[in-house]
């Protein structure tokens, strides 16, 4: 490797436990609050003041994060800081990026993050020229997917204010009020652990709630494709999870099966948005409704569906409202696909930028 230097994790850095802290999620604060997902709210004090790796420690699943300015970190993450001068910490950022931390169990009764584990990692430090050139290769990566995801934020928040102008704020009190039930088809999906692969060819993964907020990973499920054409979800398809954590989200992560606890969304008779936004709006109705529910996992039933009423325009209006709609809709689908794409480019790339497979001339980054 020439210029790079093998050492352990603990020979450049520490791992610094996090604090406990209330009132973290009314998002009142100045400073971003970490936990083992990432953030989760902001607080008015900060715990650390320095740029910072964020390491899951506690949880069934744990993630790496990044913080660039204070911040303050609870007492399910590790924050790292630095003790040698040679050391970029976004440098440190992509390298753990290549570290599955969920491998790392400390052996206590929750799923936790071994610090010793973390500490005898061996990494390879390039001189923090090449440091600097290699972080600059993959920043410029992640802010074209930033991006990406800030201008899909800004289409959902036009189709939302859209929405509300036309059936909250303006609505015709000669529409028709009709169940949600009425609007569209919600399709249970299956208990996929029935549906076992035959073999490493027809088989697809298999969407599950946590699938469905972080995507898939090496530890999600695989189904048979032998199964009823109606229970393949492909992009673009609006899944509803409906226990749990209730959200309801336009899928993007390519085809699957759908697991039970998620609804698959379709309607003959209305367009996509229509009642996709009408699902939204309905949501934190429903999220009040699984909390009350005295069960281990706070769920809806159909019936809350049969309650939960749509405001239905004339033929002719709704198909005005569609004409504005849709671009808003598929555009974020369309820049969903570059995002996987550039994601894919990136995650290649760091893997031989970091073990020195591909170099960066130093010179050659502005």
């Amino acid at each position: 490797m020439g210029e790079w230097k093998e050492c352990k994790i603990g020979d450049i850095v520490t791992l610094e436990y996090g604090k406990g802290l209330k009132d973290y999620k009314n998002g009142n604060g100045n400073y971003d609050v970490f936990g083992t997902n990432g953030k989760i709210g902001s607080t008015t004090d900060f715990l650390y003041n320095e740029p910072s790796v964020i390491i899951g420690r506690k949880g069934a699943y744990r993630e790496v994060h990044l913080a660039k300015q204070p911040f303050f970190v609870i007492d399910t993450a590790f924050y790292t800081k630095i003790k040698i001068k040679e050391l970029d910490n976004l440098f440190l950022y992509y390298w753990f990026k290549n570290v599955d931390i969920n491998e790392m169990d400390s052996g206590s009764a929750i799923p936790s993050t071994s610090r010793d584990e973390v500490y005898d990692l061996d990494i390879l430090l390039p001189p923090l020229p090449e440091q600097h050139a290699i972080v600059s290769v993959l920043s410029s990566l992640d802010d074209k997917i930033d991006l990406l995801h800030r201008q899909n934020k800004t289409l959902e928040t036009m189709a939302e204010t859209l929405f509300r102008q036309w059936f909250m704020e303006e609505a015709d009190e000669e529409w028709e009020e009709i169940p949600l039930s009425k609007v569209a088809d919600f399709l249970n999906g299956l208990a996929c652990q029935k549906y076992p692969p035959q073999n490493d060819v027809d088989k697809l993964p298999v969407l599950k709630i946590k699938e469905l907020r972080n995507g898939f990973s090496k530890n999600s499920d695989y189904a048979t494709t032998e199964v009823k054409p109606k229970y393949l979800v492909e992009n673009g398809d609006v899944i509803f999870s409906w226990s749990a954590s209730l959200m309801v989200k336009i899928w993007d992560g390519g085809k699957c099966i759908l697991n039970q606890h998620l609804f698959k969304v379709t309607s003959e008779d209305y367009p996509k948005w229509f009642y996709y936004q009408w699902c939204k709006y309905h949501l934190e109705e429903f999220v009040s409704i699984s909390a009350s529910h005295a069960t281990t996992m706070g769920h809806i039933k159909r019936g809350d569906l049969d309650v939960a009423m749509v405001l239905v325009p004339s033929n002719k209006e709704l198909e005005n409202m569609t004409k504005l709609m849709m671009p808003l809709m598929y555009k974020p689908i369309v820049n969903n696909k570059q995002i996987h794409s550039l994601e894919k480019m990136r995650d290649t790339l760091l893997l031989k930028l970091m073990n020195g497979n591909v170099r960066v001339k130093c010179e050659d980054v502005g």
